[in-house]
């Protein structure tokens, strides 16, 4: 029995006669099974190269629960180092965003194939800010802290390399999308590039950028918080070091307010893109 990879069904479309539509059936992809024996057995062969001692593993597992357990007993005694480091998180974070935008609006103007219409020029931009995204923050961080020394200064260093990195490339993407024909329109008016784009593309894609920020602004948050552990400054410090004094009740405050202002972040962000969309 012979198959037939484009069969036909028939159905009565009219009293006077009956249509035939080609059905192809689809072949079966062999690439979903390979690709799931291949994450099978890099899975396998990470867990034999890192030789995790599995009986200890799942007897420290109720110690879990304790420590949970134990964040859960708010101390309030420190209360004043918690928020003065809460704040000085918020103002990296803020700092950051602020320097990167701007950067971020600059770099991306460049970056855009359709504004200055130099294809050579767009191509290094994003190559160079594409090699700077590729670093993780962390390593930026501890670059700028060799720098810079200790403290929040080196944390807002670090952010705004990698954050204006990210709205480089989002901005471009941005500016980008805007129609040739609204640019080309304008061009034939004699309007210069920086004009143009000022007064035309930056507005057009206004949407788009308080949206990058928004989410980049919680994301570089949660990232001030993990970098303060490295000296970065910052609620994340105070975490870092009442977890080694087995301060748990003040660790579990701090980690309470971050989650606390991420969420009021998230929020606020949501209601100012639903004004602008």
């Amino acid at each position: 029995m012979s198959e037939n990879h484009n069969e036909c069904i028939s159905f009565p479309a009219s009293r006077q006669g009956r249509h035939k539509i080609p059905v192809k059936c689809r072949q079966r992809n062999r690439f979903i099974p390979a690709f799931l024996i291949g994450v099978a057995v890099l899975s396998v062969l990470s867990l034999i190269y890192l030789g995790i001692d599995w009986p200890k593993l799942f007897s420290r597992v109720p110690d879990i629960g304790v420590v949970f357990w134990q964040l859960a007993h708010l101390d309030v005694s420190r209360m004043d180092l918690v928020l003065s480091s809460l704040v000085e998180t918020i103002s990296i974070a803020v700092l950051s965003l602020l320097y990167s935008l701007l950067l971020g609006i600059g770099f991306g103007m460049l970056a855009a194939r359709n504004v200055f219409h130099v294809p050579m020029l767009s191509t290094l931009t994003q190559s160079f800010f594409t090699f700077l995204r590729a670093v993780p923050t962390p390593v930026w961080v501890l670059l700028m802290l060799v720098c810079l020394g200790m403290g929040p200064e080196a944390g807002v260093a670090g952010l705004c390399v990698h954050t204006t990195a990210f709205f480089t490339k989002s901005f471009a993407q941005s500016f980008e999308s805007i129609p040739d024909e609204t640019i080309e329109a304008l061009e034939a008016t004699g309007t210069g590039r920086l004009s143009i784009f000022f007064n035309a593309v930056l507005p057009a894609s206004l949407s788009q950028i308080v949206a990058w920020a928004g989410m980049r602004l919680e994301t570089n948050f949660s990232e001030c918080a993990i970098l303060g552990m490295v000296g970065a400054g910052g609620i994340g410090y105070v975490i870092s070091n009442s977890l080694q004094g087995y301060d748990y009740g003040t660790a579990g405050i701090a980690i309470l307010l971050v989650f606390l202002v991420a969420y009021s972040i998230e929020r606020v962000f949501v209601r100012i893109k639903k004004k602008f969309y």
